[in-house]
């Protein structure tokens, strides 16, 4: 297959650790989230309005408000993990809470003899966009590649003597020469031309992943909207995109021939790493009525622009056996007991909403429509993500991020993502139904992912508070690669995952 090439660092002491493609995806491709009503139709916002989420979806949906809310949407999520690896098959769990949209809407209708305005609208709300909380785990035997060939590809691309390998790579390859992992290799006369690792890849090891991932992309929007004559809406909304990731990695090779004289047993890297961003954004947006029962919506989403700090801290234990023995070292002890820490800035895919409504009964007292059904498209420009430096003048740092753009380009496609989903009306209680469609944002046919959502639930309205109860199950499809090499196919873990999620939101007008 295509090989997935990842520039560990092209300059030395420049180069702290590296941004990847894989940073790209995780502010671009996730399902909709936002409301317990929301969620229950599958995420169709485009044109259906007349919910707060519709400030993260097409802002023109505020346009329909013409009174005062307030929503609060609380979560919980129940993962399902399944890894292959190589053949080897495991799995693993994660359950944590997430949120849904909260915040206000301010809805003002206007004298109709005075404005062609039938009413405006203006919320304050937040939104959990994507969770980051899972825990990934596989482990396989491979005899093709190993982690520590990553380290040989960083020396001899940058030409490192051997100072250079005890002291300008203390996130990864000093960690390996230090610990012997890595050690210098002479030619027959004893004269130094190279680097070679222990471990002895011919035979084989035992690999074994395991990361916890915690946090969320978050998203507070201040949306506008205008109401024109109850046929033309018209919004916007200026997004603050909040992200918090971390992750705690542990990798391990351990040898499965128990050979005591092949001067390698096992070694375990193990990588503490946060990175925090917060940005800004903007979505437009209209619905148009053209016939009573129709709605048919159109949203873009502009590119969020956002600045990073990252810190890492890593470490590594191996044993060579008769070679070097047991050994540890720690970034802590090469960098004065500091984390790593570096800025840059990551330009979001645009995206682009389509969408069509049919509601029976469309009549200005929402009390009097019986039943709707929605459906939107989406597409995402997925390798449209741009890394950027934080510092103008880190020369090394631009030239360095231009190779990831490049390799973003390469990596990613644009794609379609469908949704579709419907309500049923019965005086104070509601029935729904939806489900929703997210396809690869791979370039490569051989990696398969997608996302199906499958979603259903129930609400109530009466004297104007409102709660509405939702579960929506995913199924995804994704891969995870434990590390990436410039020289050979890279190997990968399929995942797949089993995800419910139970949605309840409260909600009354004033």
């Amino acid at each position: 297959m295509k090989k997935y090439l990842l520039f560990l660092s092209l300059f030395s002491c420049t180069i702290i650790f590296a941004q990847t493609p894989d940073e790209a995806l995780r502010t671009a491709w996730f399902t909709q989230n936002g409301s317990a009503r929301n969620m229950a139709t599958g995420g169709v916002m485009g044109s259906l309005g007349g919910d707060i989420t519709a400030a993260h979806v097409n802002p023109a949906g505020l346009g329909l408000f013409k009174t005062n809310e307030f929503v609060f949407t609380l979560g919980i999520g129940l993962n399902d993990n399944k890894f292959n690896y190589r053949g080897k098959d495991t799995s693993s769990t994660k359950n944590n809470f997430n949120y849904g949209t909260i915040g206000f809407v301010f809805g003002t209708p206007h004298d109709k003899n005075t404005s062609k305005w039938t009413s405006t609208a203006f919320s304050i709300s937040v939104n959990q966009l994507a969770n980051y909380n899972n825990r990934v785990q596989f482990k396989g035997f491979n005899n093709v590649s190993s982690f520590t060939e990553q380290y040989l590809e960083e020396l001899v691309r940058d030409r490192a003597d051997t100072n250079a390998a005890l002291s300008n790579y203390i996130f990864g390859s000093s960690l390996a020469f230090r610990t012997f992992l890595i050690d210098t290799s002479n030619d027959a006369a004893g004269v130094f031309n190279g680097y070679q690792s222990l471990v002895p890849i011919s035979t084989g090891t035992n690999q074994e992943y395991s990361a916890v991932t915690r946090g969320g992309y978050h998203e507070i929007a201040l949306g506008f909207a205008g109401n024109l004559e109850d046929k033309l809406y018209l919004g916007g909304s200026l997004d603050i995109p909040i992200v918090s990731y971390q992750r705690d990695l542990v990798y391990s090779e351990t040898d499965p021939t128990s050979n005591p004289n092949n001067q390698f047993q096992s070694f375990t890297y193990k990588e503490s790493f946060k990175s925090n961003g917060i940005g800004i954004g903007a979505k437009l947006g209209l619905i148009y009525k053209p016939q009573e029962f129709w709605r048919l919506g159109f949203a873009i989403h502009t590119p969020q622009w956002l600045a990073f700090t990252d810190e890492i801290r890593s470490s590594i234990t191996a044993n060579t056996e008769s070679y070097a023995g047991s050994r540890q070292e720690s970034s802590d002890n090469l960098n004065s007991g500091n984390a790593g820490e570096r800025k840059y800035n990551i330009i979001t895919p645009w995206r682009a909403i389509v969408s069509g409504s049919y509601v029976f009964r469309e009549v200005d007292d929402t009390k009097k429509q019986r039943a709707f059904i929605s459906a939107d498209i989406e597409y995402v420009n997925y390798r449209g993500a741009r890394f950027s430096v934080a510092d103008p003048k880190d020369n090394a740092a631009k030239d360095y991020l231009k190779i990831v753009n490049e390799e973003v380009k390469d990596y990613y496609k644009g794609n379609l993502n469908f949704r579709l989903g419907g309500e049923l009306k019965f005086n104070i209680w509601m029935f729904r139904l939806g489900g929703a469609f997210y396809g690869s944002p791979y370039k490569d046919s051989e990696l398969k992912a997608n996302r199906f959502l499958a979603t259903g639930g129930v609400g109530y309205r009466n004297h104007g508070i409102f709660i509405d109860l939702t579960y929506a199950h995913t199924f995804n499809k994704d891969v995870v690669f434990p590390y990436r090499l410039n020289d050979k196919p890279n190997t990968f873990a399929e995942q797949t995952v089993s995800r419910g999620n139970v949605v309840m939101t409260f909600g009354f007008k004033f």
